[in-house]
């Protein structure tokens, strides 16, 4: 029996509870901050700007992380093809819920002046850095674990981490709508879901340290010594079409999970209880496409599913905005579950196919830096870029924009091999060559 066919001595539904755990903490901590960002920040914060500069600028903080994400896939994917998932992906959740328990007890603008900001934005990098490396270490926690023709179905778990996320960081931040004032809110409200979070985090730490390292790590005999330089030299082609074909997914996703919940508010006037009742409807919207993508990937394969959903998501970029400008919040939801349905389709499948397209050696880092440079390209730029293109030409640039972003991706994946029937300790391919 192979090493990656061996069984796990946890049994899976364990694996798959702390993998999605630790995914839905650390991506809950990550959306209240954009939730934020698109509600209050600009308020708290940015107070000196006006409303649109201030979103603007509070938009651009959100970005920070993106930036600092493929640099926290480097360092934590180090240790963790050095020194093992588990002792990671720990650390990950750590650094994830004290930067978020710090936001929420950060002084305002009005209390201490510039360095609030600042200080918002060291804690957003820190934020960044701990999410570039959770999601590589969470997917191989079940794709190392798995059986490999239910590599996909366990793989799952970790990827529905983000839509749960965005309904609770919804409902939350409803919750406080629904009982304050919007003086309130201001002042202290918006403070509650960020120190909510050590709870969840205590519930997360528990779950991780009750599993084992997995069987694919602990039977290789081999460690990279520098992990993100042998993924450099052996699969650049792998990193760099990986990211292309994922841009899409962060690209949606964001425009979704943060840039509507403004322009939901601010452009079309809709009650904030509204948009974030939208957005818990939009992540079970998400949560259902994900488990679709992910099953059907198991049976079709990875690469089939992941262009059915970038070949789907040009149509819904160039209908979504004439849909929600309609302005009533049935036609608000159902653009927002359009843009979000549509990612899951090919967010599903890859919590399988970027730990399948590298080495044990370096699969951590290979995987994470495929996954959050795309982050880079698709969730960093587009909610700023959005909040810059619709002032100047219409909610339809932005469309048109996603649509473009969509076939770029549809052409990655196009250019990648199918993954579903590659062994997770199949030895790492030779260099790349000219």
């Amino acid at each position: 029996m192979a090493a990656d066919d061996a069984p796990p001595k946890n049994p899976m539904a364990r694996i798959a509870l702390a993998s999605m755990t630790g995914t839905v903490i650390e991506f809950y901590d990550f959306f209240i901050y954009g939730t934020a960002a698109a509600l209050v920040f600009n308020k708290v914060f940015f107070p000196e700007l006006g409303a649109a500069a201030g979103t603007a600028l509070a938009f651009a903080t959100f970005g920070v992380a993106f930036v600092a994400r493929p640099f926290g896939s480097i360092l934590f994917g180090h240790f963790g093809d050095r020194i093992g998932r588990k002792k990671t992906l720990v650390s990950t959740l750590l650094l994830m819920g004290l930067s978020t328990l710090a936001i929420g007890l950060l002084p305002t603008t009005a209390a201490i002046g510039v360095l609030a900001p600042v200080l918002l934005v060291v804690l957003r990098i820190a934020q960044g850095l701990a999410v570039g490396g959770e999601w590589a270490g969470a997917t191989l926690l079940t794709a190392e674990n798995a059986p490999p023709e239910k590599r996909g179905l366990y793989a799952l778990f970790p990827q529905l981490g983000p839509s749960i996320a965005f309904a609770l960081a919804s409902a939350t931040f409803l919750t406080t709508a629904l009982t304050m004032s919007e003086a309130a809110f201001l002042v202290w409200g918006w403070r509650i879901p960020f120190l909510a979070s050590l709870i969840l985090v205590g519930i997360g730490l528990y779950v991780r340290l009750s599993i084992e390292e997995t069987p694919v790590f602990r039977n290789s005999t081999e460690r990279a010594k520098v992990p993100v330089a042998e993924v450099l030299v052996r699969q650049p082609r792998e990193v760099l079409l990986g990211a292309g074909a994922v841009t899409t997914v962060f690209a949606f996703f964001y425009i979704g999970v943060t840039y509507l919940t403004s322009y939901g508010t601010q452009q079309l006037g809709l009650p904030r209880t509204t948009v974030l009742a939208m957005g818990i409807v939009g992540g079970l919207v998400f949560a259902a496409t994900t488990i679709l993508g992910a099953i059907w990937s198991d049976r079709v394969g990875r690469r089939r599913m992941v262009l059915i959903g970038n070949a789907l998501a040009v149509v819904v970029g160039l209908t979504m905005f004439p849909i929600i400008d309609l302005g009533t919040p049935l036609s608000f939801g159902l653009g927002l579950s359009l843009a979000l349905g549509v990612v899951g389709i090919a967010y599903g499948p890859i919590g399988a196919q970027l730990p399948e397209m590298f080495s044990t050696r370096y699969r951590y880092t290979g995987a994470g830096m495929a996954y959050n440079l795309a982050g880079v390209l698709g969730g960093a730029v587009t909610p700023l870029l959005a909040t810059q293109l619709v002032p100047a030409l219409g909610s339809f640039a932005i469309g048109l924009y996603l649509a473009v972003v969509a076939l770029i991706s549809l052409g990655c994946i196009l250019a990648l091999r199918e993954t579903r029937d590659v062994a997770m300790g199949a030895a790492a391919p030779a260099p790349a060559t000219g």
